[in-house]
């Protein structure tokens, strides 16, 4: 066997409480079972490795000695017989020990299965809201109206008549299981399914309701007010405890999942909480310089451009993009400018751009390498 730190192989830290040791095995040993890795020899090591960790650390007195003593103190007859002996620990203890604290509960867990009670809770409903990025700036309250299951009002959600009770399930006497025992090569296993004539719930009802006939619900429709805060993004869910459908029975109810959807602006996209957008300027801004009036989710808003602004320049405007989820402060705005060339001009104009073509000050910079040389530079030809 491995000669890890015990720690180490569970994963846990030294000072781990006997639940969290526990938990933690569980966990690998459901992970690496042979029965979901048939002919795995990889899972079957770690399974055992595990396996031999949780036998260790779960024991208080073998615990203590492997702390004082490492790997030495776990060996059989170490310090007067408190060792536990590993040297011929196999998959067939490593599968008796790990029935033997976890039993069927375990075992099911290894195919998919359930035991014990069946959980009446409520079943969970999801919602999707579309919002606006102004209604995401600001935050917003929205009306959702929701079909769900309520606790039934003549029965008050138990599932007998009125004047009538449930009684203890005669086949499980109320555990909501069935336990099953048969012999294998292993020994002795524990089969645990859920009772057929509660359906696991312990108790069975002799005198169904007639409005809900015996479920304990009935169907209804409802508005509810969500308050959506500002900053959320595409995919962020809010839950609205006790607004999904009503358990069965007297379960407890299940949530109502609200699914944030953003939908597309017509000038602005997102990029965390930063909105960008482009904005055409005319030739003669992107020469001379001025002020445009730009958009935002406040409003219009000033932005001065400088003298030689190229096309494709991003301005950054503080503090004007989407407030942050989960701390204070908003993103920003950015803005990039985009040189606009009229389709048609006057012939004074060309006339005009004629003689400012002759000007030094409007012919491209001349440089080492020509524009063509980049070119093929850059695409590798």
């Amino acid at each position: 066997m491995s000669k890890r730190d015990y720690y180490e192989i569970l994963g846990v830290e030294k000072a781990a409480g006997e639940e969290d040791i526990k938990k933690a095995y569980r966990q690998l040993a459901l992970k690496y079972h042979p029965d979901r890795n048939p002919g795995d020899a990889s899972a079957e090591a770690k399974f055992k490795e595990a396996t031999e960790a949780y036998e260790i650390l779960k024991n208080p007195d073998k615990r203590r000695q492997y702390d004082q003593y490492g790997h030495a103190g776990t060996q059989q007859g170490f310090g007067g017989g408190g060792g536990y002996g590993f040297e011929g620990f196999d998959l067939s203890d490593a599968l008796r020990a790990f029935m033997r604290d976890f039993g069927a509960f375990g075992f099911e867990d290894v195919f998919g299965g359930r035991t014990g009670r069946v959980d009446t809770r409520g079943r969970d409903l999801q919602v999707r809201v579309k919002l606006t990025l102004e209604e995401i700036a600001t935050g917003v309250t929205k009306k959702i109206r929701i079909k769900r299951h309520i606790a039934c009002p003549d029965c008050k959600g138990s599932g007998s008549a009125p004047g009538t009770s449930r009684r203890t399930c005669p086949q499980c006497q109320g555990a909501g299981q069935v336990r099953r025992i048969t012999r294998s090569f292993f020994g002795q296993m524990v089969n645990v399914t859920t009772c057929n004539v509660c359906s696991g719930t312990g108790q069975v009802i002799g005198t169904p309701c007639q409005t809900c006939r015996g479920d304990g619900r009935v169907s209804d429709q409802n508005t509810i007010s969500v308050d959506i805060p500002a900053g959320v993004a595409e995919g962020n869910y809010i839950p609205i405890q006790g607004q999904g459908d009503a358990g069965r029975q007297g379960g407890e109810s299940g949530d109502c999942i609200v699914i944030i959807e953003e939908i597309e602006h017509e000038i602005f996209s997102r990029q965390d909480s930063n909105i960008v957008c482009q904005i055409p300027i005319s030739f003669t801004t992107a020469a001379l310089g001025g002020t445009i009036e730009i958009p935002s989710l406040d409003g219009a808003e000033p932005l001065a451009v400088p003298a030689g602004t190229q096309t494709g320049k991003l301005f950054r405007v503080r503090g004007k993009g989407i407030p942050h989820l989960r701390r204070k402060g908003r993103g920003d705005l950015l803005v990039q400018v985009q040189v606009w060339t009229p389709e048609k001009i006057s012939d004074a104009d060309i006339q005009l751009l004629r003689k400012l073509a002759q000007s030094e000050s409007f012919k491209l910079p001349k440089s080492s390498k020509s524009f063509f040389a980049k070119l093929r530079e850059t695409l590798g030809v």
